[in-house]
């Protein structure tokens, strides 16, 4: 009784310490918003047939599916062309700004707005790629997407390392909420709909911003403001959990509705689509798969057999690992072969919710060295790391940590790795730190700048930002805060 007792607690205290799966929700937000990105981009010229005047799903037939099934989509409001135009401009510009992290709890809302408005306004228009965007969108606004790999967490790294030690009011993120009220206003008087679940839904979110951001200013120590931490944080991982559950549930549903088709049994299944000119971008690759009849048998069966198996190898981390690596190479195919990019570019981003927190934090790694490469100064880019957070490998996406005794070593130097970023050869030459030591940044002229990492207490609470707020003086700590061990993603 007393075990049971014992893990119950503490499978409690990791739900509701911290928001699980940073790097796990950072992918799927940057994923799902750079897909919906480029598909807007790519169909640009073809947006009035798609979404517009010229579709063939008219205005009239939009309109009185929308009020039979109660969707939501803002695009029927009117049928004038400038608010098709506004609107489509605004579904690419929330998409882009979410992928780069900034405001990411408005930004989120603004995403889904966007996506539910276009897909709703012309609902044939879409495959299954479009169908998980539609689910994800609404998922991502429940999630602290933007603990890592954000302009959010940056800029909360920035405003800690602050030389005053200050925090300065944030003026975007309340004209954000001012704004967001008024466009809620104007939307439900101009279109009173009888469903009121997605009015109440963006109401509700509006709210809690509105309150969150109050009682961070008003007592940001307070057990009130710790109360929303815990909340966001259950908010968080039980949206994080949907997400897991809603990706294995595509694929147990499509593999054992394949096991009943008749060409999946006999194994020619495949055989069929790489004839079909519509999905035959290469027919030369086509044909030469086409041609190897064991080949297109093996596929079909591993098709299914995969599908039907990833959701049971959860629960054993290395076959799980193999059949993500399978399902992202099916996914790669099916994109190069059969002509579906933004498909599959869907499918691989639900997959990733999946992958490991140490191989997401090398890519991250990698990344940043190689866009430091690039930003002013060379390989010496990052040399005011200690003003960014730090010289991580991330070019600025993830804090660096402080060795124990730092902060009472010395109170106003921000401690970083004298490894892993790309200015570090220059760094170790210049201060004569050795690799692996920490190596001690001071503000110009003597002036010490303050600590630059440390575990995250709890976000800043500013409508419209996830960034996390920091606590000086401690280790092991990213742009979200402290990850408690085990908590470096989703463990079924």
């Amino acid at each position: 009784m007393n075990r049971s007792a014992l893990t119950l607690g503490k499978l409690v205290s990791r739900v509701t310490d911290s928001a699980l799966g940073p790097y796990q929700s950072a992918v799927i937000r940057i994923g799902f918003a750079a897909t919906w990105l480029l598909f807007l981009l790519r169909e640009f010229p073809h947006r009035h047939e798609l979404y517009g005047p010229d579709s063939p799903w008219s205005w009239e037939l939009g309109e009185r599916l929308v009020s039979d099934n109660g969707a939501f989509t803002v695009l029927l409001w009117t049928d004038s062309e400038f608010w098709f135009e506004a609107v489509y401009l605004f579904a690419v510009l929330a998409s882009l700004l979410l992928a780069l992290g900034w405001r990411t709890r408005t930004m989120s809302v603004l995403f889904m707005v966007g996506v539910l408005s276009l897909q709703n306004r012309s609902v044939f228009m879409g495959d299954g790629g479009d169908n998980v965007i539609h689910l994800m969108a609404v998922y991502l606004v429940f999630t602290r997407c933007g603990q890592v790999w954000s302009l959010d967490a940056r800029r909360a790294r920035r405003r800690e390392a602050a030389a005053d030690g200050r925090e300065r009011l944030d003026v975007m993120g309340p004209v954000l909420w001012a704004v967001s009220a008024i466009g809620l206003l104007s939307a439900m008087l101009s279109d009173p709909s009888p469903d009121l679940f997605v009015p109440v839904l963006l109401w509700t979110v509006w709210v809690a911003l509105g309150v969150w951001w109050l009682v961070g200013q008003v007592a940001p120590r307070s057990d009130v403001r710790a109360l929303f931490d815990v909340v966001g944080n259950i908010v968080h991982n039980a949206a994080l959990l949907v997400i897991m559950a809603e990706a294995c549930l595509i694929y147990a549903t499509a593999g054992w509705y394949k096991i009943q088709g008749s060409r999946w049994q006999d194994g020619t299944a495949l055989h069929y689509p790489l004839h079909l000119d519509y999905f035959s971008p290469w027919p030369g690759l086509a044909d030469l798969l086409a041609s190897n009849a064991t080949m297109v048998m093996l596929i079909t069966y591993g098709t299914v057999a995969v599908q039907v198996a990833f959701p049971f190898t959860l629960f054993n981390r290395r076959v799980k690992n193999v059949l993500l690596a399978l399902m992202i190479t099916e996914h790669l195919a099916i994109a190069v072969v059969l002509g579906l990019p933004f498909f599959s570019m869907a499918m691989i981003v639900a997959d990733s919710v999946f992958l490991p927190t140490t191989f997401l934090r090398r890519v991250g790694d990698a990344a940043g060295r190689l866009t430091g490469r690039f930003r002013p100064g060379g390989r010496d880019g990052g040399r005011d790391g200690g003003r960014d957070g730090g010289r991580s490998g991330q070019g600025g996406l993830a804090v660096a940590t402080a060795p124990d005794g730092a902060a009472a070593a010395d109170a106003g130097a921000a401690w970083v790795p004298a490894q892993g970023g790309p200015g570090w050869a220059a760094e170790k030459a210049e201060r004569g730190g050795e690799r692996g030591e920490p190596v001690k940044l001071g503000k110009p002229g003597g002036e010490s700048g303050a600590q630059g990492a440390g575990p995250a207490a709890s976000e800043d609470g500013v409508p419209g930002t996830d960034a996390a707020r920091s606590v000086p003086g401690a280790r092991g700590t990213d742009a979200s805060g402290p990850t408690p061990p085990g908590a470096a993603g989703p463990r079924p």
